[in-house]
């Protein structure tokens, strides 16, 4: 029986070889995401069945050499074997060797397959979600399923020997090609689901079979963690390192009953398994799953549509109603199907550059450094011909370039209108309407002037752009309405000294038109000054016009009434004159007033100044 056991390994082995190999070359054929992932699986199988095949040999040499010694042992007597060193058994020596070392590191070679194989393929098929290749898919799902019938007719017999005959060294190949053959089902049914429409099926179905690899990694390094410090008891046999429970489980889900009757039966005590409930759960299990399953689908008959969305409901793959917002009712998953979009919200994508927090974040930014991962546009130049002209007779190399590179970052903003049309007249909608924005976008720079839009043009730019690509859009029948084209960040190409050289052209415009303003500015201020100082000059002038006129009239009046007065009495009159002219003379000088006394006084003036004037001027107030 032993013999047979080991020949079962050896078919366990060869089988997973080949269905290994088969397995690759209808991946590749097809391009299976889920397939890849059945490919490692398969090939940790091939990798698993390969040391369980080997150390069965090992024993059952050692199992050989045992026969042979104790018949060498009664043949010739006992003294002749009473030497118990390691020389004597070399088949045992090798099998413990192996176990000591070699399954160790199979074990932990297992875990890196295990890990890798998990992570590449997750990476993997996030970059590539779409790489069932139709035309060979039919093909594919066949052999799959060839595949599956074979390691489920092979792998059933190999667990029902194993568990009859309790040989350990069996369990892992034939718990492996059991599993193989639910995976290569699941693979079939991943593309059946694409087959059917449902192209995402092969996609998630890779991923489930990345979460069980992962799944298995864990297990496997917790076991060689566990093992460092699992005490030796000489005569108890351990369970293989690269047998996996997890892969047990999958295989023969039927021994989860088992392993928690014995899990509940030592918690509590007392023998749990044996109740009724537990007897009833295990006997009705495919029973209340499928009431499990049923109230499932039911669940999926009520649908919620949230405020703001719209949802469009399929029967057996067709559009037949639009949903508002609300509960509704609908047939079972899959015959009726909805598909959600938000028509009140304002979605938005952007041409021309790839958004970068980083750079968004600063207020300011110059033209010669990049604003984001920008794109340049082809512009035209309508300077040419004047440019042309003006350098007629020169060389061709300082003439103006009819067209020119520009850098512009164009948010566009749009909203769903018709979720009908939006979700079924274009394959991918959003990627087309970046498209078609893109298509229109490069047109329209195509046919404008490079300084028109730098400068003044932005604004009429933007609606133009706006209507135009609202236009493609109504003529592929996407059911979306353009809300909003922004037109920012333009500016001449950072990769090139174009930056650098429209900085000096607007630097020299600015400057010329700072001068401009500046000799305005003196001309009206020297304008004002000259006003107002003719008008000064005028006053004043006007001023002693009349101030001459008047005095002289002053003195004609004047003349004219001395005449008079002159000729009344001259004596007077030139008396007063003299009087008059001799008081104004000798206005600033001092007087001295002598009254006239019958004595004969002698006067001595000493002119001399010793007291100050306005000493001698006091006035003296009389206080009474």
């Amino acid at each position: 029986m032993e013999r047979n056991i080991q020949k079962n390994g050896l078919v366990n082995l060869a089988v997973a070889v080949l269905i290994f190999l088969a397995g690759f070359g209808v991946t590749v054929f097809a391009g299976s995401l889920a397939g890849q992932a059945a490919s490692i699986f398969l090939g940790l199988g091939v990798i698993v069945a390969g040391i369980s095949w080997f150390q069965m040999r090992l024993e059952e040499n050692e199992r050989s050499e045992k026969l042979e010694l104790d018949e060498l042992a009664r043949s010739r007597g006992q003294s002749l074997f009473e030497s118990k060193d390691g020389g004597s058994f070399p088949a045992q020596n090798a099998r413990l060797q192996f176990e000591k070392y070699f399954v160790p590191g199979f074990a932990v070679l297992i875990l890196l397959l295990e890990a890798g194989g998990a992570w590449l393929l997750w990476n993997w098929s996030g970059k590539n979600t779409a790489g069932l290749n139709a035309a060979n898919a039919t093909a594919a799902l066949s052999l799959f399923a060839i595949f599956a019938l074979l390691l489920f007719l092979i792998g059933r017999f190999s667990v029902t020997i194993a568990r009859l005959e309790n040989h350990r060294l069996l369990r892992p190949s034939a718990s492996f090609l059991l599993a193989g053959a639910y995976v290569c089902a699941l693979t079939s049914l991943a593309i059946a689901g694409v087959e059917a429409k449902f192209p995402r099926a092969d996609f998630w179905v890779a991923r489930g079979l990345c979460g069980l690899l992962a799944l298995m990694a864990l297990e496997n390094l917790l076991t060689l963690l566990l093992e460092i410090y699992r005490p030796r008891v000489k005569g108890k046999i351990a369970r293989p390192l690269y047998e996996s429970r997890v892969v047990g489980i999958f295989a023969q889900p039927e021994s989860l009953f088992t392993t928690a009757a014995q899990t509940l039966d030592y918690q509590f005590g007392f023998k749990v398994s044996e109740t009724w409930f537990f007897q009833a759960a295990q006997k009705n299990l495919a029973t209340l799953l499928l009431i499990q399953f049923a109230a499932l689908i039911l669940s999926t008959t009520i649908v919620f549509v949230d405020v703001g969305e719209q949802a469009v409901l399929e029967h057996f793959g067709k559009p037949v109603a639009t949903l508002n917002p609300g509960a509704h009712f609908k047939l079972p998953w899959p015959m009726d199907k909805i598909y959600r979009f938000r028509t009140e919200q304002i979605q938005s994508f952007a041409v021309g550059y790839t958004p970068d927090p980083q750079s968004e974040a600063v207020n300011t930014i110059l033209w010669t450094v990049s604003h984001n991962k920008e794109e340049n546009f082809l512009v035209a130049n309508r300077a040419t011909v004047t440019s042309a002209t003006a350098s007629s007779g020169t060389n061709d190399s300082n003439k103006a370039q009819a067209v020119g590179l520009i850098t512009v970052s164009i948010p566009i903003q749009f909203q769903i209108t018709n979720v009908t049309d939006w979700a079924y007249k274009n394959d991918a909608p959003d990627a087309l309407l970046k498209d078609l924005a893109t298509q229109e976008v490069i047109k329209y720079f195509a046919g404008i002037d490079l300084n028109d839009v730098l400068s003044q043009g932005r604004l009429q730019a933007a609606e133009v752009l706006r209507d135009r690509i609202q236009s493609s859009a109504n003529a592929r029948s996407l059911g979306a309405k353009i809300i909003f084209v922004g037109l920012q960040d333009i500016h001449p190409p950072t990769a090139s000294d174009v930056a650098a050289t429209y900085e000096k052209v607007v630097g020299a415009q600015q400057t010329k038109l700072a001068k401009i303003l500046d000799a305005q500015a003196g001309a009206i201020r020297l304008e004002a000054v000259s006003s107002a100082q003719a008008f000064t000059i005028t006053n004043v002038a006007d001023a002693k016009r009349v101030q001459l006129v008047s005095s002289k009239f002053a003195e004609a009046a004047l003349f004219t009434n001395q005449l008079p007065a002159f000729a009344a009495a001259p004596d007077v009159y030139r008396q007063r004159l003299y009087l008059q002219s001799f008081a104004d003379a000798t206005k600033g000088a001092r007087k001295y007033v002598l009254l006239v006394t019958n004595t004969q006084d002698v006067v001595i003036f000493n002119l001399e100044d010793k007291i100050r004037d306005d000493l001698l001027n006091l006035s003296i107030t009389n206080t009474p």
